[in-house]
C-alpha cells in the first residue's frame, strides 16, 4: 500500500474571524493535541481557492488530504483529524429552549446599548458591522423557526444574511428581534411540546438531529452575545446585565470570545 504524502497527512483548518464554529473547531483540535495549518480565508486567497476546488463556499472546514468535514459538527472534525470521539452530552430540549429565550432577550438588551452612530462600525478584521452582528443573532433563531414552522431546510449561506434595506436602524432591528423571540416562544409553548427532536434536521452542515440543531441555535446565539459584550467594551460602555456562567452552563461554548490569532483593537 502506498504511503500517504506529507501534504495528504496535514490537517488544515479553514476559518474566518468572528466565526463561532471556526473558533470552536480550532480549540477542539488544539485541546486534543492535533497540529494543524490555520487558514484564514479572508486573508488567504489560496485557501479560499482550495475550498472552491472542493465545491465549498463556507467555513469552518477541516481537511486532511481529500477528506474534509464541516467544522460545525465536532464528531465529523474528530473523524477527519483522527480523534477518538466519545460522544457529547446535550442539555434536554426544554432547557435548551429556555436558554435560547434568555440569550435572545439578553441580545436585545445589549444591542440596544450600542449608540446609533456606532452601528456601522466593523468588527475587528471581519467585514461585519455592529448592526449586522445584532441582526445575525436574531436571524439565527429565525432560521430555526423557518426550519420548524415553515418547513424550510437550513441552506448554505443562511447564516450570512444581512438586514434587508427596509430594516434601516436600531429600532427596526430590535423590533425584528422581539418578533423572532415572540414567535419562538409561541412555537416552544405550542408545536414544540410534541416535536420529535430525535429526527434528522435538514441542515447543510452535517447529519444531526433536531435536538443537535436546537443546541447549536442556542450556543451559536450565545457566542455572538458574548461578542456584543466585547463590542460594548470596545466602546467603553458597561453592559447591562450581561450573560453569566449559568447562562452557558452545559452548552458547548468556545473558550474564547474572539479568535486569538486576531486581537481586537
Amino acid at each position: 500500500m502506498a504511503q500517504p504524502s506529507s501534504e495528504a497527512s496535514v490537517v488544515k483548518a479553514y476559518w474566518q474571524p468572528g466565526c463561532t464554529s471556526c473558533l470552536r473547531m480550532k480549540e477542539f483540535l488544539t485541546r486534543h493535541g492535533v497540529p494543524f495549518v490555520s487558514v484564514n480565508v479572508l486573508e488567504d486567497a489560496d485557501g479560499f481557492a482550495e475550498l472552491a476546488a472542493l465545491g465549498l463556499r463556507t467555513v469552518p472546514i477541516v481537511r486532511r488530504g481529500a477528506d474534509w468535514a464541516n467544522g460545525q459538527v465536532l464528531r465529523d472534525v474528530a473523524r477527519v483529524a483522527g480523534i477518538a470521539w466519545g460522544g457529547a452530552q446535550v442539555l434536554p430540549t426544554p432547557e435548551l429552549a429556555a436558554r435560547l429565550v434568555e440569550i435572545q432577550t439578553t441580545a436585545q438588551r445589549l444591542f440596544a446599548q450600542i449608540p446609533d452612530d456606532k452601528l456601522g462600525r466593523m468588527l475587528p478584521h471581519r467585514p461585519r458591522s455592529y448592526a449586522q452582528l445584532g441582526y445575525h443573532i436574531f436571524n439565527i433563531a429565525d432560521a430555526f423557526l423557518e426550519h420548524e414552522v415553515d418547513g424550510l431546510p437550513l441552506k448554505e449561506g443562511a447564516y450570512s444574511r444581512v438586514p434587508p434595506p427596509q430594516m434601516d436602524g436600531k429600532a427596526k432591528i430590535l423590533a425584528y428581534g422581539a418578533d423572532v423571540l415572540r414567535r419562538f416562544e409561541a412555537w416552544r409553548d405550542g408545536p414544540g411540546r410534541t416535536t420529535d427532536f430525535g429526527r434528522k434536521a435538514r441542515v447543510y452542515y452535517g447529519d444531526v438531529t433536531l435536538h443537535d440543531y436546537l443546541e447549536r441555535t442556542a450556543w451559536h446565539s450565545g457566542q455572538h452575545v458574548r461578542q456584543l459584550v466585547m463590542v460594548l467594551g470596545l466602546l467603553g460602555i458597561a453592559p447591562d446585565r450581561p450573560p453569566t456562567k449559568d447562562t452557558f452552563a452545559g452548552l458547548p461554548m468556545p473558550d474564547k470570545v474572539w479568535d486569538d490569532e486576531r486581537v481586537p483593537a
